[in-house]
Formats: C-alpha cells, sequence, structure tokens
C-alpha cells in the first residue's frame, strides 16, 4: 500500500513509547538502530540546491520516527483496533456539537503522540498565531491570510500591517445588509419598476464554489428556505454558452439582479460571462437599466464604473483574502443574504468563527482541525494514501466535496517549500466525493476492493426534511444513515475467505467476495443541518488543510500553478481571432506544437464560421425561453416571409 517514502539518511530512528506518572504519554526518541539504505536521488538532489539554514520537516527525527511506526501500523488491523476502549476514547472528539470519530483510522495512540510531536517541531502553534496576528504567511504574494477575520465580531482586534481589519469587514457587512434588505423589501426596484426577486451571481473558482455549496446546503433547510420563499439564487461560473442559457432560463430579466464577483474586475472568463448578462438586460430593458440590474464584488472601481454599474453599488473585498477562501466575504455574503436574508448569511458568518476561535486556542490534541489535519499528513506522506473521498450522507452538501477540492487541491498542491526548495515528499491530496446513498452504486466499489482511499463520512442527526411512510419500519433519514454507519464498518473490518465458506459461498467466488477491510476512514456527526453547522463544517476543512501546508512547510495560500494556462489561452485566443478574421489556417508562423496546430485546424474547419470583424450577439434561444429570445425569434419569422415574399416582386 505504500508509496515509496524518500529516506534522507542510513538511519532509521525508531521509537518508543514512555509513560510518565507526571506527564502523562510521551514520546521519546531513542538512539537510532542503524539500517543501511541507498540515497535516494531525488532527496540527494532536493537537499542539495537548499540554502544554508534551511532544513526540511522529512530531516527531523519526529518523522523519522513516524516512518518507523508505518511497519508497526502494518502489522495490525482495524477490526481488532475497533474493539479496544482505550484507544477509541483517545480517537474521538467533540467541538460544540460538531462529533468526530476516528477510530477507524489506521492508528494507534502512540501514532498520535508522534503526530502531535511532529506538529510542534513544525512550530504549528506558532504558526496558527501568526496566520491569526496578520504576519504575512503567505510569502510569495507578501500578503496576510486573514479568511478568519471575515466572520469575526466587531468587539475581536485583527490586524494587518497594524491595522485593525474587523471595522472594515463589519462596514462591509453592513452595506451588505443595508442593500440586501432594500432588495428583499421591495424598495430597490428594477428599471421598470419590479420588485427584484431573482439573483445571478456571476464569478469562477472561489467565487463560485464557496457560494454554490453553502447555498446548496441552506436551500432545503426550513427555516433558510422560508426565508427564500418566491426568490432564486443562480450561479454562472463557466464561459461556455451552454452555462450562461442553463443561468438565465426562466428569468425575467426585469426581475432579475446580477452581481459580477472579480476582484480584479479582469478574471476573463468572469468578465466574458458579465458582459453577455449585460448584453441580455440591455437587450430586453435598454443600456440604462445596467446600473439597476448590476452590482459588483470588487476593488477596482474604475473598471465597475466603465463597466456601466455605479461604484456606490461594489462592495469590497481584500488581498489578504485568498479566493477559494472568500465565501465569507462579500463573495458569498452578499448573494446568501439577498437570497435568504441577512440573519441567515450572520448565523452562517458566527458558525465559522466559533471554528476559528476553536481553532485559535484549543490545545493540539483537542484540537479539531488539528488533529484532521495531521491525519490526513499520515496518510499522504506516511501511508501513502494520496487520495480522499468526501461522503456526506445528506443530499444537502452534494457541493461540498467540489468546493473542498479546490480548497484543498490548489492549496495543497505544491512542489516547493516556502523557501522554493523542491519537496521531496508527498503532499496534497485528490480530493473527489458524492453523496451518499449515491456514491454507493457509483465508485465504492474502488474503495471497498481496490485501491485504499481514506473517507470522510458526513452525517446529521436531524433530517432537514424528515419523511417518515406508514408500514416502513425505518423513516427515509433512517434508511440513509444507517448506511452511513454501515459503510464505515464495511470498510475497517472487512470479510474474510473463512466467513464466505461459513456462509456456504462457493469457492470460486470466494476472491471476488473477499474484502479486507482495514481501509481507514473517519466519521463527522453534525447535530442538524443549517447555517451555522454549514459555516462549523467549512471553517472545519479550510483550517484542517493549512495545517497539512503548515507541517509540509508548503505555502497553502498561492496558487501560481493556474497561472500557466491562463496565459496560453490568451496566446491561443489571439491565434483563433487572427485566423477567423484572416479566412487562414493556424501555421507554423504561429509558433505552436504540431498537436495543438493539429486540434486547433481541426475545431477551426468543424466550427460554423462567425463574422469577427462584423460581431453580433449570440443567445442559444433554443434553450432560453424569454421575451428577448421570443422577439428576435418572430423577427427571424418575418425576415423569412419577407425573402420569401421579394422572390416572386
Amino acid at each position: 500500500m505504500l508509496n515509496s517514502i524518500v529516506t534522507f539518511s542510513a538511519e532509521i530512528v525508531s521509537v518508543k513509547s514512555l509513560r510518565s506518572s507526571n506527564s502523562g504519554v510521551k514520546v521519546a526518541l531513542r538512539k537510532s538502530v542503524v539500517r543501511k539504505s541507498t540515497p535516494n536521488s531525488f532527496a540527494l538532489q532536493c537537499t542539495a540546491n537548499m540554502k544554508s539554514g534551511e532544513t526540511f520537516i522529512s530531516e527531523t527525527e519526529e518523522w523519522a520516527a513516524l516512518q518507523s511506526h508505518v511497519s508497526e501500523i502494518q502489522k495490525l488491523h482495524l477490526k481488532d483496533l475497533i474493539r479496544e476502549e482505550a484507544r477509541f476514547k483517545a480517537c474521538n472528539m467533540e467541538h460544540n456539537g460538531v462529533y468526530v470519530d476516528f477510530s477507524r483510522q489506521c492508528i494507534t495512540e502512540e501514532t498520535l503522540d508522534l503526530l502531535e510531536s511532529l506538529a510542534e517541531k513544525a512550530d504549528l502553534k506558532g504558526k496558527i498565531a501568526a496566520m491569526f496576528n496578520g504576519e504575512h504567511i503567505n510569502s510569495t504574494e507578501d500578503r496576510a491570510v486573514l479568511h478568519a477575520a471575515l466572520r469575526a465580531p466587531k468587539n475581536e482586534v485583527i490586524k494587518n500591517d497594524g491595522v485593525d481589519v474587523v471595522p472594515d469587514v463589519h462596514a462591509v457587512l453592513n452595506k451588505i445588509k443595508g442593500f440586501s434588505d432594500l432588495v428583499r423589501n421591495g424598495e430597490w426596484l428594477g428599471a421598470t419598476g419590479k420588485p427584484l426577486t431573482n439573483v445571478v451571481a456571476v464569478g469562477i473558482g472561489g467565487s463560485f464554489l464557496g457560494p454554490l455549496f453553502v447555498h446548496t446546503a441552506l436551500r432545503t433547510h426550513p427555516e433558510s428556505a422560508s426565508y427564500a420563499r418566491g426568490r432564486k439564487l443562480r450561479f454562472l461560473a463557466n464561459v461556455d454558452p451552454v452555462d450562461v442559457a442553463h443561468t438565465l432560463n426562466d428569468l425575467d430579466p426585469e426581475t432579475t439582479l446580477v452581481v459580477v464577483v472579480s476582484k480584479t474586475f479582469t478574471t476573463a472568463e468572469t468578465m466574458l460571462n458579465a458582459r453577455t448578462v449585460r448584453a441580455w438586460i440591455v437587450a430586453n430593458l435598454g443600456k440604462d437599466a445596467v446600473s439597476k440590474h448590476m452590482v459588483a464584488v470588487s476593488t477596482n472601481l474604475k473598471l465597475v464604473k466603465e463597466f456601466g454599474i455605479d461604484p456606490n453599488n461594489a462592495f469590497a473585498f481584500w488581498d489578504w483574502v485568498g479566493g477559494r477562501y472568500s465565501v465569507t466575504s462579500a463573495v458569498g455574503i452578499l448573494p446568501l443574504a439577498l437570497h435568504y436574508g441577512f440573519g441567515i448569511a450572520e448565523k452562517f458568518l458566527a458558525g465559522a468563527w466559533d471554528i476559528d476561535n476553536h481553532f485559535r486556542s484549543a490545545p493540539l490534541r483537542e484540537n479539531l482541525p488539528v488533529m484532521l489535519g495531521l491525519l490526513s499528513v499520515w496518510n499522504v506522506s506516511f501511508m501513502g494514501f494520496g487520495q480522499r473521498a468526501i461522503l456526506p450522507y445528506t443530499q444537502a452538501l452534494s457541493k461540498l466535496a467540489p468546493h473542498i477540492q479546490q480548497v484543498s487541491m490548489e492549496s495543497n498542491g505544491k512542489g516547493v517549500d516556502v523557501n522554493g526548495n523542491r519537496v521531496p515528499y508527498a503532499t496534497g491530496e485528490v480530493d473527489f466525493g458524492e453523496p451518499g446513498t449515491n456514491g454507493q452504486h457509483s465508485f465504492y466499489q474502488l474503495i471497498h476492493q481496490g485501491r485504499v482511499i481514506p473517507c470522510d463520512f458526513i452525517g446529521s442527526i436531524k433530517s432537514q426534511q424528515s419523511v417518515y411512510l406508514k408500514g416502513e419500519i425505518v423513516s427515509n433519514h433512517d434508511e440513509l444513515m444507517c448506511n452511513f454507519f454501515a459503510q464505515a464498518d464495511a470498510l475497517a473490518v472487512g470479510k474474510s475467505p473463512v466467513e464466505l465458506r461459513a456462509e456456504g459461498v462457493p469457492d470460486h467466488l470466494i476472491p471476488h467476495k473477499t474484502f479486507t477491510g482495514n481501509r481507514p476512514s473517519l466519521s463527522m456527526l453534525l447535530p442538524k443541518l443549517d447555517a451555522y453547522t454549514t459555516g462549523q463544517l467549512l471553517a472545519i476543512y479550510e483550517h484542517r488543510v493549512a495545517v497539512q501546508g503548515f507541517v509540509w512547510g508548503i505555502n497553502s495560500f498561492d496558487q501560481w500553478g493556474v497561472e500557466l494556462g491562463k496565459v496560453l489561452a490568451t496566446r491561443v485566443r489571439t491565434i483563433v481571432n487572427s485566423t477567423r478574421t484572416d479566412g487562414r489556417r493556424v501555421g507554423p508562423e504561429d509558433g505552436l506544437n504540431i498537436s495543438t496546430t493539429s486540434l486547433l485546424n481541426r475545431y477551426l474547419d468543424g466550427k460554423t464560421k462567425l463574422l469577427y470583424p462584423e460581431p453580433h450577439d449570440v443567445f442559444p434561444c433554443d434553450l432560453l425561453d424569454d421575451q428577448y429570445c421570443s422577439t428576435k425569434e418572430l423577427m427571424g419569422e418575418e425576415q423569412e416571409v419577407e425573402e420569401e415574399e421579394n422572390k416572386y416582386s
């Protein structure tokens, strides 16, 4: 199961747990047992390029102790470990209603001790404090990382460059409250005097995935749904015109408010979509309607004004907020407040802050995000499990996995440490997921009998929508949760050939029906899924990701890996425009490789020719059912009739 793990010296340090009557269980590193090994060339190359005084966490005795500990864990099986009561008590924790059981992880109490020692060596508490103190821990962009300040109460003091940012945060929140109240109360009207009951949020990446996750979590909660009755909230992210069609379908431009989310107001996909939706509004309501039907979340007031949006209707956020961490800024709070009311948005923020404060202050072994982050480090860097399945047993969390994909993979998908040295150990996880029980009929086959993938099972005690049919032995939610409990045990315990033979399974089927078990998971149980617990869940995953990065010594808050593709796309865009404008094919003079040249020409040859020198607005009217499309279709029919009549005149 193990991936190859880099060895930095000829010595592997073994560990021994020592118990002290004064301080409980402590881990002491004893003198190493020498074991010859061939130096790894990649590891040597990594260390050779490091500057004097710089070291990897993997060069420490604490890391080596965990490496040595792996062989001990491989001798054990979860079917036995989960029977140990003392171990179970050490492997579950609760904070303010959120209960987590990680007794089905491939760990012992000693593993937890060793991980705590590693965290101390990595100065995890110091790095957490540095984040909350506003130090510029995003070193490559020279920025603080203060998304926690977005949900801080008014009486908190969180500084960036010596200035308390909390008053600025609450100034924006107050502005959101005022504006959302005006819109929801019918005091802010559209260009034709109608109330604005539909909201379209235009953004991509963190400006889309985070708000969509929260909206999906809240839309079926009775309280939230009651405040959103008669309203629609949609998100437009993909530059594919089909997404425009799906988003605008059946919306009335007279009652639609558009929120354009772009910090710089230059994001290519977002601004093209924004211009497309603006054309839809202008075609139906006229140019002057833009200022009534479009607002912005941006800091570039100049471009906001040039776009046609009143700068007074721009809502700020700051460079110390990363995109994937921005859902608790105006990016998410504005559309959520417009749809559900500011009171629901406040509860969401309060839940997130509850975990923020816990993360900042709780001791390592009592800290939920810390322990979950350390377990992920253990699984990725020591056990060789490079994937994680996020499996919520509530349909309302169907968009959690896509959001955490970005939060985790964009944050920790790094190959160098904070100093720019290439790391010689595995970092990051491949995250994916699907709500239960849908996932059980999709990819659980691989999880049970294929590769080992640690799983996060997430359930709630109380359902958002309770259904109990007469004559059924359990409610619908009970049926769902029975699978939640059973799947974790099935992965841990498995089923042996001996058990199968005892059941009379034919010999030729036994290999196919054998479950090895010993597959790690954790179970998270929420009291219910509402705005508050959704905020808690968000912050748990955000800080869990940060813990991993802090231990690995990487920068979890930049994202240079997304830049190159954007740059190349700009170049390709220029070439596509040139070929269409000049009526030519892509050639060697365009400087692309043979493969891309061939693909582009195949695409362009098969594409309906668009006359770029004479542009016109195109909407997919076969999907859109609105007045604009109906008018165009009618005009088209009249033109066809006129052309037909001209043939005979």
